[in-house]
């Protein structure tokens, strides 16, 4: 298992992160779901155990063309596909990704915690156990540097460079220079990432390749954050749980649609 901890500051207060990740959460799954790919939403409702209440979510993501061909060819049909299962009780959430080919030779697991005012330096803002210190590694993101995988070339479309951006509606931007040391208001995501793959061989390549990639969507993923400040600026929980609830029925429509498609063409 190869576990990391990230830090990825923000311009933006933890009330108004809740509201920006859920939004573009929901905005990024639609932009991402089409021809039997992407993210099935199962289950999205309040949750409430011994410890939090929250949000509690099941969603299926399809991705056969996401994965690399050499892995595709050691896997059976339908074995592409991963389950999600997350607990938002935020400032504290919990996402856990398995497979079920792989079974328990496989998981994701993100266990993150959210701070107001906070600019990165809390040194176990998880309140880890020694031994997991221990095996933990510290990754700093800027968003507005930390662009250079071939991955995030890819995707670096105007829209998503915070070097640039400046919101209307906030009064903020663009993030430059050591912004993050700077910027008012502030807010740090600690994302504790536990990878485990346990495939003879493949294990120790695949637990590092999938660490690059979960950097990578961390990195993409606040960027359009920022960028998209002037959409989600000012929306209240309410009109969120009215969007995902939009986007879960425009995402069923989808897959829907492909399935009869696809029963067609047979």
């Amino acid at each position: 298992m190869l576990i990391k901890e990230y830090r990825i500051t923000n311009n933006c207060t933890n009330a108004e992160y809740q509201v920006a990740q859920l939004y573009n959460v929901a905005e990024m799954s639609k932009a991402e779901s089409g021809g039997g790919e992407g993210v099935e939403v199962l289950t999205n409702e309040p949750y409430e155990d011994e410890h939090r209440k929250g949000q509690y979510t099941h969603k299926i993501y399809h991705l056969e063309s996401r994965i690399p061909s050499w892995i595709r060819s050691l896997m059976p049909a339908g074995a592409t596909k991963c389950q999600e299962k997350a607990w938002n009780a935020f400032p504290w959430c919990k996402t856990v990704i398995t497979n079920d080919y792989m079974q328990e030779s496989f998981s994701v697991t993100v266990e993150s915690f959210h701070v107001d005012g906070d600019r990165g330096q809390l040194q176990n803002a998880l309140n880890l156990s020694p031994e997991k210190l221990k095996q933990r590694e510290v990754v700093t993101i800027d968003v507005a540097k930390d662009a250079q995988s071939y991955y995030l070339q890819t995707f670096n479309a105007a829209k998503e460079d915070v070097t640039r951006s400046f919101s209307q509606k906030a009064l903020r931007g663009p993030l430059q220079g050591d912004w993050a040391k700077t910027c008012d208001p502030v807010m740090t995501c600690y994302k504790l990432v536990s990878i485990e793959f346990k495939w003879y061989g493949l294990q120790t390549k695949m637990e590092s390749y999938m660490h690059s990639i979960e950097r990578d969507l961390f990195t993409k993923f606040h960027r359009e954050l920022f960028c998209s400040m002037d959409q989600w600026h000012g929306l209240t929980m309410e009109s969120i749980r009215e969007m995902e609830k939009r986007t879960k029925e425009e995402l069923d429509d989808k897959f829907a649609s492909h399935a009869a498609t696809t029963t067609v063409a047979k």
